[in-house]
């Protein structure tokens, strides 16, 4: 059966970060409070309150936190983590996960076979497996063309440039950027800046900036403009998306 723990903690100072590391057993992480970015191989994962994560046992990964944050973990071990998802993914939570996980945290780490505890992780188990995808993912391309771009727009994402001011800067056709984001990200080159947009937005407000200060980080003519993007994208404006429970009913 699953092996699992829990961290209740705060964090107040806001930052959090840990170097690429794995575990033998895999991890899911319900997040309660605060903004949680999880880096792999190939990936950028953001998790925002009420939302979890899982990462498989031996994945490499790395995670950093913005705000004051809560969560609980669970570790399932790979002889029973068969009907989870083979790769690090978000995952949507209903009232009944997000119970389950919080019940175990008072479980003893070792229980009996058949018991009442052992029929808790099954049924918290099974409900892990039913859990939708999210949506905050940013494909990270390992062209290495392409990561000098990455480099350039996170070091300056209030940059306005086209797809053919890039090109330019990178000494290659706009086709060929375009071709290229396309291929390794599998979004086009608008796309894949809306999500980094987005993944910014949220950590730049967990930490405590305003929807102004978001807009102009990020080189929208006025809040309005970023709000009405950020809507489009995850259907509800920002300051709701963080502070309402994603569940699904």
């Amino acid at each position: 059966m699953a092996v699992k723990g829990h961290d209740d903690a705060l964090a107040i100072d806001g930052r959090k970060e840990a170097d690429f590391h794995h575990h033998r057993k895999a991890q899911f992480l319900l997040w309660m409070r605060g903004v949680l970015t999880c880096e792999v191989a190939g990936g950028l994962w953001l998790v925002p309150p009420g939302s979890a994560i899982w990462v498989p046992g031996g994945v490499q990964h790395r995670m950093e936190t913005a705000g004051i944050i809560e969560c609980y973990v669970v570790y399932v071990d790979p002889a029973v983590s068969g009907a989870l998802p083979r790769d690090c993914c978000t995952l949507s939570t209903t009232p009944l996960l997000r119970e389950l996980v919080i019940r175990s945290a008072a479980l003893p780490m070792r229980y009996e076979e058949g018991g009442m505890a052992s029929r808790i992780m099954t049924l918290l188990l099974d409900e892990m497996a039913l859990a939708k995808s999210g949506q905050i993912h940013l494909p990270l391309p390992m062209d290495k063309r392409l990561r000098k771009l990455i480099e350039w727009i996170m070091a300056n994402p209030s940059d306005p440039g086209s797809i053919d001011s890039w090109a330019r800067r990178m000494d290659i056709s706009p086709r060929t950027l375009s071709r290229l984001v396309s291929r390794e990200t599998g979004m086009s080159f608008g796309r894949w800046r809306r999500q980094l947009h987005i993944l910014l937005a949220l950590q730049w407000m967990a930490r405590g900036a305003t929807v102004q200060d978001v807009a102009d980080g990020l080189g929208y003519e006025n809040a309005s403009n970023f709000v009405v993007m950020f809507r489009k994208v995850l259907g509800e404006t920002p300051g709701r998306y963080l502070k309402i429970d994603r569940v699904t009913l």
